[in-house]
């Protein structure tokens, strides 16, 4: 009542003038009560707070909501500290680092050199390989932009499947480029920290001088409503003729611990196929998705211009709705930085700077015939098939033979009238046959 009476008694002064500092006299206290409020909630900040970089973070776009609020429930009230632990929560702030690693388990060399092993191998590459051919099975491409500059025309598209986040595929041809220079272009990471904006960290784990194949870890930085993400990426180069298969992904790293900050990306898919000159894939034939011709110069029609086919997809930890939106908002400006940087790297090869410590992996190329490759996935294929074949012509000869022999059993004890022993004798040995045929 106290508070109604004094709120009247200010709106009875004579003049608005009155009226607005005496209100504002009013409330100073109150948002100076709340700011102090805010100040004391951010220093003390329970360890369930972590969770909510926002719930895009934590928002998870298929099943498993229950058990995640269940969990964060569960840790909300577990961290809820009593007064006595305040004084000792302050003391103890200062010293903690909210950027401290989850502590290291002891891993055996098995697990490690499983994980060496299988960072990117020729699955990899069949898989790839399947996806620039159009032969992966999976649904159509539908395009999303279409979009060019003075030197590099860009098309993308994207699919969304039953599980797992949206696939994204562009073209992009790039005028007096090679293929051999966009490859070392997109490997180093060194250079790539003064044109990709996103790059916040860059540091080489692990790296094989016979195969070329490494082990990255990257640091990039996303927007305001979602936290810096951290990827592990194994990578690798093919070469086959004139083109270069790159393939990298996500890949487990157990000797590398997470952190609350930044968020780990387990799923992550990024390759691209360089090549120049003789251009022939194709996509999907529907009034979305064009058929590519190859790659020839805008300017004179030769054949200068270099293209890069890439397949791009990740789950970031937020809804895959609102990623798509993102994408779709940032995508052609994230391109447009790219030529660029490719003119910049350009120029800082040919002023004889040595290679990066990337730049150089990325001379390590594995060679491989792409017709082998097809012939020996076609011919996998068939024979896959062919044992499936097999398969249901024994199925549906043991469900015939089976029908045939209880069925002749049947008939034979309908007609002969000798009484139930006589039955039961063929009905038994009706079955023993019946059993045979099914171990067939």
């Amino acid at each position: 009542m106290a508070l109604i009476s004094a709120f009247l008694e200010i709106l009875q002064k004579p003049t608005i003038g009155d009226v607005v500092l005496e209100l504002m006299a009013f409330a100073t206290p109150i948002w100076a009560a709340i700011v102090v409020g805010v100040l004391l909630g951010w220093a003390w900040k329970p360890n369930w707070a972590n969770l909510s970089v926002g719930f895009l973070d934590s928002a998870a776009a298929s099943g498993g909501e229950v058990k995640k609020s269940a969990a964060a429930l569960s840790q909300f009230v577990a961290s809820v500290p009593s007064l006595s632990s305040l004084k000792r929560h302050f003391s103890l702030e200062a010293a903690n680092s909210s950027e401290s690693p989850i502590p290291c388990f002891e891993y055996s060399s098995s697990r490690l050199e499983s994980e060496k092993t299988s960072a990117v191998n020729e699955d990899d590459l069949k898989h790839f390989h399947k996806l620039v051919e159009e032969k992966d099975g999976g649904p159509v491409w539908i395009q999303m932009m279409d979009r060019s500059t003075p030197n590099m025309s860009y098309q993308a598209w994207k699919r969304d499947l039953e599980t797992g986040p949206p696939q994204y595929r562009s073209r992009t041809i790039y005028e007096d480029a090679t293929p051999e220079m966009l490859k070392d272009f997109f490997w180093d990471d060194e250079f790539r920290a003064k044109w990709d904006d996103m790059l916040v960290h860059a540091e080489t784990l692990e790296e094989c001088h016979t195969t070329g194949t490494m082990v990255v870890q990257w640091v990039r930085k996303f927007p305001f409503f979602c936290s810096d993400r951290e990827y592990i990426i194994g990578r690798r180069i093919w070469q086959s003729g004139g083109n270069y298969y790159c393939i990298t992904k996500g890949v487990p790293r157990s000797s590398v611990p997470r952190r609350s900050k930044p968020r780990r990306v387990d799923l992550y898919y990024s390759s691209w196929c360089i090549r120049a000159d003789i251009c022939l894939a194709e996509f999907e034939k529907s009034d979305d998705t064009p058929l590519l011709n190859s790659a020839e110069s805008k300017r004179d029609g030769q054949s200068t211009a270099c293209e890069v086919l890439l397949f791009h997809y990740e789950d970031m930890g937020i809804p895959w709705e609102i990623a798509k939106l993102g994408v779709r908002q940032g995508m052609w400006g994230a391109v447009k930085k790219i030529d660029p940087g490719l003119r910049a790297y350009q120029k800082h090869r040919a002023s004889g700077a040595p290679l990066s410590r990337s730049a150089t992996m990325a001379q390590i190329n594995a060679k491989v015939d792409m017709d082998a490759l097809e012939a020996q996935e076609s011919t996998s294929t068939s024979a896959s098939e062919a044992t499936a074949l097999v398969s249901d012509e024994k199925r549906s000869r043991r469900g015939i033979s089976k029908a045939l022999v209880v069925g002749g059993a049947l008939a034979l004890a309908c007609s002969i009238d000798r009484g139930l022993l006589t039955k039961a004798v063929i009905f038994g040995v009706a079955r023993k046959f019946a059993r045979t045929g099914q171990r067939l």
